[in-house]
C-alpha cells in the first residue's frame, strides 16, 4: 500500500518514520521542501504537488496546521482533488473544522472515493513512538481496511461515527487539555511562591487523584524553562476556537474554554510567544 503524506512539521514527521519503520512506502509533500528533509532523509520520496502525490498513491494522509490549509490541500488547483483516482483514500489527521470535514467526505463520496477524519493527540512524544490516539470519523468498512496504517502510528484508535465525528472527538480532547493545561500552571505557579519542590510536588501529585498526562510530561519541561513546541500555542488557539465555534452551535457555555483561549491568545498576540509549546502558559503566571 503507498501512501502520501501531507504535513512534515513536528507531528507528520514522526508519523511518517513510523509508517517507514513498519514497512510502508511514503511520499510526502510539504509546502517547503527544505522542511521534508528529515522525511526525505528517513527513506521517503518527494512530490511537487499534492496531485502530483495524489496520483502516486493509495491513501492520502494530511496532517496541516490550520483549516485554511487542509482547504487549500484538498481544494487547491493542484491539490488532492484534482488528482483522484479509483481506489484512493483519502484521511484527514489535522485538528480541523468537523463541518469541513463533512464537505470533504461528500466531495470524496461525488469523486467515488473514501474518506476519513481522523486527528490524533499524544503530542510530539506519541508521534515519535507511534503511540498516538486516533479519534475517526466516516465509514466503517473504511475504517477498517485503514487499521494497519492506523496501528502504525498508534496505540489506540477508535471509529466514533460518521464524518466530522473525529472532529467533534478531538474537539472534546482539547477542551480537557485545555483545563488540564490551566491546572498544570496555576499549581506549579502555586508550588513556586510558597517555596515548595516543585519537582517534589510534581511526583507526589502524579501517584494520586491530581494525577494528568500534562503535568507528567509538561510539568518537568517547565521546571526545565524548555519551552519547545510538542504543540504550538499558536495551533491551540485554533483548536480552542474551533471548539468554542462548536460549542455556540450547540448552544452550551464552556467558560473554562473561553479562559483558557483568552490567556493563551494573550501569550501569543501581547507577548509574541505563539511558536512556543502549550507549556509556556507558565509565562502568564509568572508576568
Amino acid at each position: 500500500m503507498k501512501i502520501g503524506f501531507i504535513g512534515t512539521g513536528v507531528m507528520g514527521t514522526g508519523m511518517i518514520a513510523n509508517l517507514i519503520k513498519n514497512g510502508f512506502d511514503v511520499t510526502v509533500y510539504n509546502r517547503t521542501k527544505a522542511h521534508a528533509q528529515r522525511a526525505l532523509d528517513l527513506g521517503a520520496q518527494w512530490a511537487d504537488t499534492p496531485k502530483v502525490l495524489t496520483t502516486q498513491v493509495d491513501v492520502i494522509i494530511s496532517i496541516v496546521g490550520f483549516p485554511k490549509d487542509v482547504q487549500e490541500v484538498y481544494y487547491g488547483d493542484t491539490g488532492v482533488f484534482a488528482g483522484t483516482h479509483a481506489g484512493l483514500t483519502v484521511i484527514d489527521m489535522t485538528t480541523s473544522s468537523p463541518r469541513l470535514a463533512e464537505r470533504i467526505s461528500q466531495t470524496a463520496q461525488e469523486l467515488g472515493i473514501a474518506a476519513l477524519d481522523a486527528p490524533v493527540s499524544g503530542g510530539d512524544l506519541g508521534a515519535k513512538t507511534g503511540a498516538l490516539t486516533i479519534m475517526v470519523g466516516g465509514p466503517v468498512e473504511t475504517y477498517e481496511s485503514m487499521l494497519p496504517i492506523f496501528q502504525a502510528m498508534g496505540k489506540s484508535m477508535h471509529l466514533f461515527g460518521g464524518s466530522g465525528s473525529g472532529q467533534r472527538t478531538k474537539l472534546a480532547n482539547q477542551i480537557m487539555i485545555a483545563g488540564t493545561m490551566l491546572g498544570m500552571s496555576e499549581t506549579l505557579a502555586f508550588a513556586k511562591k510558597a517555596g515548595l519542590d516543585e519537582q517534589a510536588v510534581i511526583d507526589t501529585l502524579s501517584g494520586g487523584s491530581a494525577a494528568n498526562w500534562s503535568l507528567q510530561n509538561y510539568g518537568p519541561r517547565v521546571l526545565a524553562g524548555d519551552y519547545a513546541p510538542g504543540f504550538y500555542i499558536k495551533h491551540f488557539i485554533k483548536d480552542l476556537r474551533l471548539a468554542i465555534e462548536e460549542a455556540e452551535q450547540m448552544e452550551i457555555s464552556l467558560p473554562m474554554l473561553e479562559l483558557a483561549k483568552k490567556l493563551y491568545e494573550k501569550l501569543q498576540d501581547e507577548d509574541g510567544l505563539g511558536d512556543l509549546g502549550t507549556q509556556a502558559l507558565i509565562k502568564y503566571y509568572e508576568g
